[in-house]
């Protein structure tokens, strides 16, 4: 080969590797229906979010729940899973995901001080209390997810067995309101905006608080397999970081207008709706340092285990690498 033809094609292979090099790295994380998820926050705010579009980009993937981003992490088809107590130990002892960890805090409930999701019933219906539920139809976001574990652990502890005592339907947050109006169904599970719907709150009420149930819940939390953080651990922290300035941001009551605005857009909620809660103390608990509570995450799973509805107690700190997200505390320090 000619010098000029091997000073071109030398220059030509650092030009490849250059590019690779500063090619950001796509990551695939799974959310539950805005405005449950503040990924749309992170996602379309770039001027909060410093690392993205540059060191990675985010892809946020829709589910209904939880349980079914376990087939979808464990298909590669995600690299983030939002996960809750019950759907971290069935992927671990059903799955057989050893290589999961929990790598950053989503939404805490039963935090006192702050909101939670409310369990409802008809103000002028059957059930007035617990036990009443036997016989009827129950209607939750997510079978075998976090607050369906929740609601069903309450039941438990009355008496009521799933399948035996009643039956269980899926409905989208959105739709809660109508199929129990409509009396479709005798019990809902509703959160934040919804929860607020001034016809709702006149014709239903609060059967038991989240509290009640469970006491601390971790609701979701991100995680991700270790083959996955070790290839694109750089990357990762970044996420992370830039997650951790954006709830950061969007808590600090300075910004609280325009967090609701952004909100608001990205979520295609009216702003007015969305002000009288989020990012308040009517709001959902969100760990500004990206640190989830493990200990109620093993006490839920304790919790499953005790009533029947998961195989084992699970050691979550084994299945923690809350690094990243202590390492991105520390650059924004």
């Amino acid at each position: 080969m000619s010098m000029g033809k091997l000073t071109a094609a030398l220059a030509m292979l650092l030009v490849a590797c250059g590019s690779a090099v500063a090619d950001p790295v796509k990551i695939r994380l799974g959310i539950v229906p805005a405005p449950s998820s503040l990924v749309p926050v992170i996602f379309g705010t770039p001027d909060i979010a410093k690392h993205a579009g540059q060191s990675y980009v985010l892809e946020p993937v829709t589910f209904q729940g939880s349980p079914v981003q376990i087939t979808a992490l464990q298909a590669d088809q995600i690299d983030i899973a939002s996960l809750g107590f019950s759907t971290l130990s069935v992927a671990v002892e059903n799955a057989g995901m050893k290589d999961i960890r929990v790598i950053a805090d989503e939404v805490q409930l039963g935090v006192p001080g702050y909101g939670g999701t409310s369990y409802m019933v008809l103000k002028d219906g059957p059930v007035k209390k617990i036990e009443d539920l036997k016989g009827k139809v129950i209607a939750t976001n997510a079978i075998g997810g976090a607050l369906d574990m929740v609601a069903k652990s309450m039941f438990f502890k009355h008496g009521l067995s799933d399948k035996r005592d009643f039956t269980t339907v899926e409905a989208a947050f959105p739709n809660m309101k109508s199929v129990l109006l409509e009396r479709k169904v005798d019990f809902i599970v509703s959160i934040e905006p919804f929860v607020e719907d001034a016809e709702l709150q006149s014709k239903a009420r609060e059967l038991f608080p989240t509290a009640d149930a469970m006491g601390p819940v971790g609701l979701t939390f991100w995680t991700a397999r270790t083959g996955y953080l070790e290839k694109n651990r750089a990357a990762m922290v970044d996420l992370v970081e830039d997650y951790i300035r954006t709830l950061r941001w969007a808590w600090d009551p300075a910004n609280h207008a325009e967090a609701v605005k952004r909100v608001a857009a990205a979520t295609k909620q009216p702003a007015e709706r969305l002000d009288a809660y989020i990012f308040t103390h009517k709001d959902n608990y969100q760990s500004l340092d990206g640190q989830p509570d493990l200990k109620a995450i093993a006490a839920n799973i304790h919790a499953q285990k005790e009533l029947g509805l998961a195989k084992a107690d699970l050691d979550v700190a084994a299945y923690a690498d809350l690094t990243l997200a202590q390492e991105a505390v520390k650059r924004l320090q």
